[in-house]
């Protein structure tokens, strides 16, 4: 396992009155994808927006290349080099796709500031984002909203990626495609927190992996472990990743 370049210690998150984070311990290795994994409701998407700092942690800390964020605001976060992808995608749907990533662009004022090569991989990664380039997000489909949404989140290199269930909903083709812009991403050294449903998804592409529970880390290790192990899918998961070919 790599060098950890973001660690969680002790995380406890309140949302009003709820307490949703009861001390979760992570550790996301620098250069590695790490799948965050659990049922619905154990406080996965939650641990990301508290990582982002969108939630507050009440206790405990978070810390990225040996720098203490827990209590940093959002686009300080940001500006360090991390970039959050919600579940919801976050894309602007009345803006066109050009100009969806020329605002993710943080240090871009036009078009010509983008790196042109780094544009030129998003597009072989996503065709459709040059091909939909100047059409508003909000008329693309589910699967290239999130490519879009990617796209967004990669126009500049990112310390870390933050990803809440990037495969959800889309056609089986768009998942492979998806698979290999993470594959590439992970070629790059690029580190990645993924919360991800489709095992599939999580088998091919996950180095470690976190499974949580009630707002607790209650097991971490290796993602090929998990594979390989269905009575250890059973009884952390409730689910058989074999029966997801």
């Amino acid at each position: 396992m790599s060098a950890p370049l973001l660690t969680l210690e002790g995380v406890h998150t309140h949302i009003g009155a709820y307490h949703i984070l009861h001390g979760v311990d992570l550790v996301v290795p620098q250069g590695e994808l790490t799948l965050l994994l659990g049922r619905n409701g154990a406080g996965k998407t939650t641990t990301l927006r508290t990582i982002m700092g969108l939630w507050q942690a009440s206790q405990g800390r978070v810390v990225l290349d040996g720098q203490d964020i827990t209590h940093r605001p959002t686009p300080d976060i940001a500006q360090g080099g991390v970039a959050y992808v919600p579940e919801s995608m976050g894309i602007f749907s009345d803006l066109s796709v050009r100009e969806n990533m020329l605002l993710a662009a943080r240090g871009a004022r036009t078009l010509d500031d983008i790196d042109t090569t780094r544009l030129e991989w998003i597009f072989g990664l996503f065709p459709a984002m040059k091909k939909f380039w100047n059409h508003p997000a909000g008329k693309l489909s589910g699967g290239q909203k999130q490519m879009l949404a990617v796209s967004r989140a990669i126009v500049e290199p990112r310390q870390l990626l933050l990803i809440d269930e990037p495969s959800k909903g889309l056609a089986p083709a768009i998942v492979q495609n998806m698979i290999e812009a993470f594959r590439q991403l992970k070629a790059a050294q690029t580190t990645i927190l993924l919360v991800e449903q489709n095992f599939n998804f999580a088998k091919q592409l996950g180095d470690s992996m976190a499974v949580m529970d009630d707002g607790r880390v209650v097991h971490s290790g290796s993602m090929a472990e998990l594979a390989a192990d269905e009575s250890m899918q059973s009884r952390l998961l409730g689910l058989s990743l074999g029966a997801h070919p």
